[in-house]
């Protein structure tokens, strides 16, 4: 664990100030171990943010390559980065962010017994994924190590937001969402996203994770909070655990 030594207390100052802060907390960030799924439209961001804030150690998740039509909206990865794995391409900028956290880029697709492993030693995870085979997987493996989730989703002018807690009881997970709707399949290939919605919805994980590993602040675990871009405004549902959901209630 690296201490908050007196150039690390410079680097984050402004957060420290913070009167729900100080450097008990800090310290709380720079020990921690973050996992983000997929290095696109929503990890971008959110690893940007979670870099600079001093988690760490981010552990950064995608078997893709960087596309140019990806630049639109994955804002870590950059114009001669097109053809490197997302992972890689991820860790170049964050390291060169903050050189002071430990960047760990696996760029290849992970098998049943490498997620549960990096589940198993996350402080947190951030599902920023584009499918739902991805999310369910990620979501049952969070709740068999009691591993706090925050999953985020974006698509054309709306994203959505949501936190779960294996730690508390009363916490639904993401399959009380959606149940077994594993064949809706819409994508920002097919549909389109604006990007500065990825980017909000993005760095509002970011926000869920910082509350969840410091427990700072109001957490989302039990609400759904809704984003309309062209609206300008947000909606948040109250989102219960179902009783009879085959992940979390046992």
């Amino acid at each position: 664990m690296a201490e908050l030594n007196e150039s690390l207390q410079e680097r984050y100052s402004r957060q420290i100030r913070l009167p729900a802060f100080g450097k008990a907390v800090q310290q709380k960030l720079v020990d921690a171990r973050v996992l983000i799924i997929g290095m696109g439209g929503l990890g971008s961001p959110a690893s940007l943010y979670l870099a600079s804030a001093g988690v760490g150690h981010l552990v950064l998740s995608d078997f893709d390559r960087v596309e140019l039509s990806n630049l639109q909206r994955q804002i870590v990865h950059r114009e001669e980065s097109i053809g490197e794995p997302k992972a890689i391409s991820a860790r170049q900028t964050l390291v060169s962010v903050n050189s002071s956290i430990r960047v760990t880029a696996i760029d290849w697709q992970l098998d049943d017994n490498e997620l549960e492993e990096q589940i198993a030693a996350a402080d947190v995870v951030l599902d920023c994924s584009d499918n739902f085979e991805t999310r369910f997987q990620v979501n049952a493996s969070c709740f068999r190590h009691k591993t706090p989730l925050v999953s985020g989703a974006a698509i054309r002018m709306e994203g959505q937001l949501a936190s779960f807690d294996p730690n508390r009881d009363t916490s639904p997970c993401y399959h009380c969402l959606y149940g077994d709707e594993s064949g809706f399949a819409e994508t920002c290939a097919l549909e389109g996203v604006l990007s500065p919605v990825v980017g909000v919805i993005g760095t509002l994980q970011a926000l869920e994770a910082v509350k969840l590993i410091t427990g700072v602040g109001e957490t989302l675990v039990g609400k759904l909070l809704l984003f309309d871009a062209l609206g300008g405004g947000f909606r948040e549902m109250r989102l219960p655990k179902d009783p009879g959901c085959s992940v979390c209630s046992y």
